[in-house]
């Protein structure tokens, strides 16, 4: 039975699959039990470790996901390197439904959601500077131009607090302050990955314009998901390449982010 990977996916609306042939694995974690039991199976040479984000039967609104033992679950069977699908609305004209970008930066805009490990015993500071893992990141962008997706390299994940979207007013604000995209699950899902030494890398498939780019009435979340659904398979193609382009040995700053610093716990092997 396979029950260690060395990447991890976390999928978002509408991506609820990944592998075909897996092990289902529970996992106990000290912050409750994961969205869904996780999935392990080959792709290609590497063991993956799938969680739907949002569970199976997306039971978990974006604001009530268990961010924290999500990432304790992965890092516990032993995965190092994390990539992120998600759906995203645009705050830029020229960034139309479709485009695959992979910020480079994020603005967190949630509230009250449990966003650290390191709550108890002890102050720890973790650098995260750049939020994602520029390996992770190179990897997306070329196998994303392979596959003549329009690639977006970088820009600005503004992560709003849901389950409501954006009031046109607010849209227009993320756009007057230069970010480039708007979604709801980026943070703390990002930072508790570098909080945990694990590289993080976030897919983010355009669905629609936010409100303060488009007219009309906004965006629907039925859209949303009838839209990223059409594309499950394309996006699945493109996890599937960036995870045969990850290298096995890490030597970027997210394997780093740890060193010299004084936790309260030992992370989990």
């Amino acid at each position: 039975m396979v029950n260690r990977a060395d990447v991890g996916v976390i999928g978002g609306s509408g991506f609820y699959s990944l592998l075909d042939d897996v092990t289902e694995v529970t996992v106990s974690t000290p912050y409750g039990p994961p969205s869904d039991v996780v999935s392990i199976g080959r792709v290609g040479s590497r063991e993956v470790a799938f969680i739907p984000r949002h569970g199976r039967d997306h039971r978990f609104p974006p604001h009530r996901i268990p961010y924290r033992a999500n990432l304790w679950a992965l890092r516990s069977l032993g995965v190092r390197q994390v990539l992120a699908p998600s759906a995203v609305g645009s705050l830029r004209p020229e960034i139309g439904p479709g485009a695959l970008v992979v910020p480079d930066q994020l603005v967190d805009r949630t509230s009250g959601r449990a966003q650290t490990y390191y709550d108890a015993g002890g102050v720890v500071h973790v650098p995260f500077a750049d939020p994602y893992c520029p390996v992770g990141r190179a990897a997306a962008v070329a196998a994303g131009r392979a596959a003549d997706w329009e690639t977006v390299d970088g820009g600005t994940l503004a992560v709003i607090e849901g389950p409501r979207f954006s009031t046109r007013a607010e849209s227009r604000w993320f756009t007057a302050n230069g970010w480039t995209i708007v979604g709801m699950t980026g943070f703390p899902e990002s930072v508790l990955a570098r909080e945990l030494a694990m590289c993080y890398t976030s897919l983010s498939l355009v669905t629609d314009h936010d409100a303060g780019v488009e007219t009309g009435e906004g965006v629907t979340h039925e859209e949303v998901l009838a839209f990223f659904a059409a594309n499950v398979t394309r996006m699945r193609a493109l996890v599937t390449d960036v995870v045969g382009a990850l290298p096995r040995d890490r030597a970027c700053h997210c394997a780093k982010a740890l060193d010299g610093l004084q936790l309260p716990f030992d992370l989990p092997r």
